[in-house]
Formats: C-alpha cells, sequence, structure tokens
C-alpha cells in the first residue's frame, strides 16, 4: 500500500490509520490497558503508521483508575516512536451531559501540550489539532500560538477538527493547516463542501466516524442492544429504530456492492471515500484485531468513478438520521 502525504508536510502515513478512541472513552468500559496496548502494537505490525488520540479521551476503569488515552497511545508506540505520526487534540472537556466545555486560550494550549507530551513519552507531536473551535478565541491567535510551539520543536503540524472554511482559512494564513479532522461518512456528507479549500490550500482531509459509528458495518440491527451507559451509541439518532429503518436501503446497497466484489460492507464504506478524494484519510477505530485488519485491507478495494457516482446518487436521494453535532467527540 502506498502511503499519503499529510499536506504539504514531509510527514507520511498509511493509507488509513487508526482512531484510538474507543480503548479509553464513549464505547463502554476502556480496554485494560495491557490488552489496549498489545492490541494498537499490533495494529502497528499490520501496517498502521498513523495514530489518533486526544487528551480528552479518558474513562473510568472498573478498579477506580482512570484511563488516558494518550497514554495508552504512547506506552504502545514508545519502542517505534520514528516510525510513526501521532496526532492528538486540545482545547476540548467532556461534561456529564456529554457536552463539550471548549478553551483554546494560549495558557491552556501550553498546559495541554505539556500535558500531551509527557502522557504520550515523546518530546514531540507530529500533528497536534485544535479538536474544537473556541468562539472566544479568534483563530489568528490559536494558530499564533501554535506556531510558536513549532518553533520550539514541541510540535512538527497542526490541524483543526470539525472546522469551517473562514475560521480554516484566517488559521492557516498565520499558521499553514496540515490537516483538518471532520467527520465523514456515506451517511455525513456535509462538509464535502469544504473540499474545494482544502484541495486549494493543499490540505489532508482526516475523517473521523468513516462508518457512521460502526453502523456502516452492517453489524447491527434494530434489535441490537448497547447494554454499558459508557456507549454513547445509545444516544445516536441513526441506532434508533427510527434510524436503522430510514439506513436500511443503504445498508442494503453496501452489502450488494461487497458481496460482488467479496469484501466487507464496512470495507466498501471506507473504499469509497479513499477511492473518491486521494486527499481523505480514514481513520476507522476498532478493538477487535480481525475487524482492524479488515479496516485497513479497505485501502486495497479499487471503485471506479462509475461506481463512486452511482453510490453518490443513491445517496442523494436518501436522508438518514445521523449525528452531526460535537457533543461526544
Amino acid at each position: 500500500m502506498q502511503n499519503k502525504q499529510l499536506g504539504k508536510s514531509n510527514l507520511y502515513v498509511s493509507p488509513v490509520g487508526l482512531g484510538c478512541m474507543g480503548f479509553s472513552h464513549a464505547y463502554g468500559k476502556p480496554t485494560e490497558k495491557q490488552e489496549a496496548v498489545k492490541t494498537i502494537k499490533q495494529s502497528y505490525d499490520m501496517g498502521y503508521t498513523f495514530f489518533d488520540t486526544a487528551e480528552c479521551y479518558i474513562g473510568a476503569n472498573s478498579d477506580g483508575t482512570i484511563s488516558y488515552n494518550e497514554e495508552l497511545v504512547g506506552e504502545a508506540l514508545k519502542s517505534v516512536r520514528d516510525k510513526v505520526i501521532i496526532a492528538t487534540k486540545f482545547g476540548v472537556k467532556h461534561n456529564e451531559d456529554r457536552t463539550l466545555s471548549l478553551d483554546s486560550s494560549p495558557s491552556t494550549i501550553r498546559k495541554s501540550v505539556e500535558g500531551s507530551l509527557k502522557k504520550l513519552k515523546t518530546d514531540y507531536i507530529d500533528l497536534y489539532y485544535q479538536h474544537r473551535t473556541d468562539p472566544k478565541i479568534e483563530p489568528e491567535i490559536v494558530a499564533q500560538t501554535i506556531s510558536e510551539f513549532i518553533k520550539e520543536g514541541k510540535i512538527r503540524t497542526w490541524g483543526i477538527s470539525e472546522v469551517t472554511e473562514d475560521y480554516l482559512r484566517r488559521a492557516n494564513a498565520v499558521c499553514p493547516v496540515t490537516a483538518i479532522q471532520n467527520r465523514y461518512s456515506m451517511m455525513s456528507r456535509e462538509h464535502e463542501k469544504i473540499f474545494p479549500v482544502i484541495e486549494e490550500l493543499g490540505i489532508s482531509f482526516v475523517a473521523f466516524s468513516p462508518m457512521a459509528n460502526g453502523l456502516l458495518s452492517c453489524k447491527y440491527t434494530k434489535e441490537t442492544k448497547f447494554t454499558e451507559k459508557e456507549d454513547y451509541r445509545n444516544f445516536l439518532p441513526q441506532f434508533t429504530k427510527e434510524g436503522m429503518e430510514k439506513a436500511q436501503e443503504l445498508l442494503n446497497l453496501l452489502n450488494k456492492i461487497a458481496e460482488e466484489k467479496n469484501v466487507t460492507a464496512g470495507q466498501i464504506s471506507i473504499a469509497w471515500m479513499m477511492n473518491k478524494k486521494n486527499y481523505i484519510i480514514p481513520i476507522p477505530g476498532s478493538r477487535k484485531i480481525e475487524r482492524l485488519q479488515e479496516n485497513f485491507n479497505s485501502a486495497k478495494i479499487v471503485l471506479t468513478e462509475e461506481e463512486i457516482k452511482n453510490i453518490d446518487t443513491k445517496l442523494d436521494t436518501t436522508k438518514f438520521l445521523t449525528f452531526t453535532g460535537s457533543k461526544t467527540k
């Protein structure tokens, strides 16, 4: 598989990255530390070289201790640090009601950088995202602060998650942005409007939730129950009975294409975006080895322009219930 360049930087990553959030946050109880570290190590052995985390991805272990996702990633990758690209994020705190508190003030960014470096067991961060834009802080101030850390060598490149065109342009004018990370899947395409802008500026699009939080794997039904209260799929509209019914036509199409190509539906949902735009890098997450391998192999699947067009035509005429806000990630 051919690696992909991150924006205009000299950093190259595997065509599919690993979203590590689920090991600690949002999908039920955190994975036991040693198991999580072992799984992340195994993903590197499979070929993954792009790992995504955030300072706010935390969860409560069964013994009452805190699982910090950055610590898992740092521990797993410390022996191959110079061979991988690690992305983490600042500026977000999760509240008990699943809303987000935002703070991208310069003092908070400095505190976050130092904290992430320590947890990741490294002296530099390859790609540092503003996790959400903070309406209290102008993009120029954030970008100028980041540029100082780049000069210090603590950050190599930076990006912005869930960003709009205006904010991106203003921030990029002060400190060139390497990547944006926005929600993107067959069921969540509202950010396609920013494609012309990132093409103009030479910025990569890192797609989180590329399988709509797992729904597009076609592994779930209307009867599926998420029993753990920490599993935020309990609150996502696409997993309600109505949401599943609205998505069924798409799921049927995915299964049909997957059967024709002798692959899985989840692989088709990932391959669709990778074949659509070369600068899109999906970062699906999983805690299962077989699923990690399956996701990684999505990069081998070729879809023609006609096949992509046919899928898009179906998507254009179908309305879905899906999460589009920024409460939980």
